[in-house]
């Protein structure tokens, strides 16, 4: 790997504590390029493709992205984690910036009517960060620039957490603030009346499912990425309600 700069000793003593804690996430550096939108407040980074609401209140705050057509993977992406770094552009990157670490929250969706500035558009691997991340790599007016990526485990505090939506007869659940893979590639719902049943993948991270479970307390069954599963028992009492959010006392 060519380093854009010169750094530090401490930040190769950080890369390799990364290293060591990825486990099974990918350490290897890819190529794609980045922009930004929103402003400074990221008032406009809010909500999203990904299911996720107001974002400081959920843990995530400004360091976010949205991704391209060819990392969204059809909203399974949502909740990982990304490491970034400027590369090869030494008017606009940064100099001796500390690479970014973001998480998937969004959604860059193609636009095919153009010919020029297809950043989103299938096969690019690209990065639409918040204006704070950008910024902190690289020069506003850059507008686009090169970068090197990877993926890094999701630091969370806390358990992970369901929100409920949806109505008695079609059950809709947000999983967020999912610790190290930080994506979720199945969902598994069991009703203390029931058996374990699986979900269906609605969108970004909301898994729906067609069953009353009003009355029943609810545990879930997550399984990320890298294939590891989890089983959240008795996480909704049986009072729960939607439009309700209940965090589990485990995280992966």
């Amino acid at each position: 790997m060519v380093m854009p700069y010169s750094l530090p000793p401490l930040f190769f003593i950080m890369m390799l504590l990364v290293e060591v804690i990825a486990g099974g996430i990918d350490p290897n550096w890819y190529d794609a390029h980045a922009t930004f939108y929103g402003d400074a407040a990221g008032g406009e980074t809010m909500q999203g493709a990904c299911g996720y609401g107001d974002l400081f209140k959920q843990g995530y705050g400004l360091a976010t992205t949205a991704l391209s057509t060819a990392l969204f993977n059809n909203g399974l992406t949502c909740g990982a984690c990304f490491q970034i770094m400027c590369v090869n552009d030494p008017q606009w990157c940064i100099k001796g910036a500390t690479p970014i670490t973001v998480t998937a929250t969004n959604y860059c969706p193609p636009n095919y009517s153009k010919t020029v500035d297809i950043w989103c558009n299938p096969p690019q691997k690209h990065f639409d960060l918040s204006y704070k991340m950008f910024t902190s790599i690289a020069g506003e007016k850059a507008g686009i620039i090169p970068v090197k990526y990877r993926r890094v485990p999701c630091v969370k505090t806390g358990g992970v957490r369901f929100e409920l939506k949806g109505n008695p007869y079609f059950l809709i659940v947000l999983v967020y603030n999912v610790g190290n893979a930080g994506d979720v590639s199945h969902m598994s719902i069991r009703g203390s009346k029931t058996g374990l049943l699986t979900m269906t993948h609605n969108s970004g991270q909301t898994w729906h499912i067609n069953q009353n479970l009003v009355g029943q307390s609810l545990s879930f069954l997550v399984t990320t990425s890298d294939g590891k599963a989890l089983e959240f028992s008795f996480v909704a009492p049986s009072n729960w309600q939607f439009g309700q959010t209940y965090e589990s006392k485990q995280n992966f």
